[in-house]
């Protein structure tokens, strides 16, 4: 082979091999582009209309826990009101009180540092309100305010309170005004006075009994002077028990006239303590 011959071939073998070289500089270069790219989606990547695509998962809901007295309702009855004293002629007119009448309503007592049970009942079911609504229950009060321009209501309308507004029970708070050497709570439960009150009277009687063991619980002393020390009393003579068509009992809280009692009954922690202790026997009678 000629010198000029051997020249050409050299010649065109570098052309061969630059070419070579930039191809596969391109292909390294497209390789690493498809590298970097984000992938498609779920939703855009081709699919094989023969093979189904399940969907994503929704995270699922972790439904929030029911509280303990949801769908509850509970009426309270805060005894007295402040301005009863003030209007004699609508609190000593006669009302029904379940077979016989009694007056409307009364003054109620006081501590003899001139401390109102209506103010008493009023402030502790006010708190067990807020502590009954906290756990779920709707709970309805027979008297919204606690004023010396106001009276009433009439004990046949607190009889048929509960009833009204379709509430599963009703409590109904006082304080007692007994000789000043006595102390301690007591519930009074009602008599039954007909075949249709039986029913009634005999869930009142768990009712009280739930009560009971809310304030024995609190350790707050029964009676000494009801009772011999039981705790509980049946009464047939009040219309706020004789009227009611649902589960009632009544608590009286404590002696105003008693010094002890009076103490706890004037002190925000002592009416702290009544509060929860209503709330604790009204949910061991419903056992919620």
């Amino acid at each position: 082979m000629s010198s000029a011959s051997s020249k050409l071939v050299r010649s065109d073998a570098r052309a061969v091999m630059a070419k070579a070289a930039a191809l596969l500089a391109a292909a390294a270069g497209a390789v690493a582009l498809v590298a970097s790219a984000p992938g498609p989606s779920s939703a855009q990547r081709p699919t094989d209309p023969g093979v189904p695509v399940p969907p994503v998962a929704a995270a699922p809901r972790v439904a929030a826990p029911e509280l303990p007295l949801a769908g509850v309702r509970i009426a309270l009855d805060p005894g007295h009101q402040l301005g009863n004293g003030r209007f004699p002629a609508m609190i000593q007119r006669l009302v029904p009180a379940g077979g016989f009448v009694k007056q409307c309503n009364t003054t109620g007592t006081e501590t003899n540092g001139g401390y109102p049970e209506a103010t008493f009942n009023y402030t502790v079911m006010r708190l067990v309100q807020a502590r009954l609504e906290k756990l779920g229950a709707t709970v309805l009060l027979d008297r919204t305010t606690n004023s010396e321009s106001a009276w009433g209501p009439c004990v046949d309308q607190r009889g048929r309170f509960g009833a009204t507004v379709h509430a599963d029970l009703t409590v109904s708070l006082h304080a007692d005004g007994a000789p000043a050497y006595g102390h301690g709570f007591h519930v009074i439960t009602p008599a039954a006075r007909n075949a249709r009150s039986t029913e009634v009277v005999a869930a009142s009687r768990r009712l009280a009994l739930a009560l009971r063991s809310g304030f024995d619980d609190a350790g707050l002393a029964r009676s000494n002077y009801i009772n011999h020390g039981f705790g509980l009393d049946t009464r047939w003579d009040l219309a706020t028990l004789n009227l009611s068509d649902v589960p009632v009992a009544m608590v009286e809280a404590g002696n105003m006239r008693n010094a002890g009692d009076a103490r706890r009954m004037t002190s925000p922690v002592g009416r702290a303590r009544y509060a929860g202790a209503l709330v604790a026997g009204i949910r061991d009678y419903l056992g919620r």
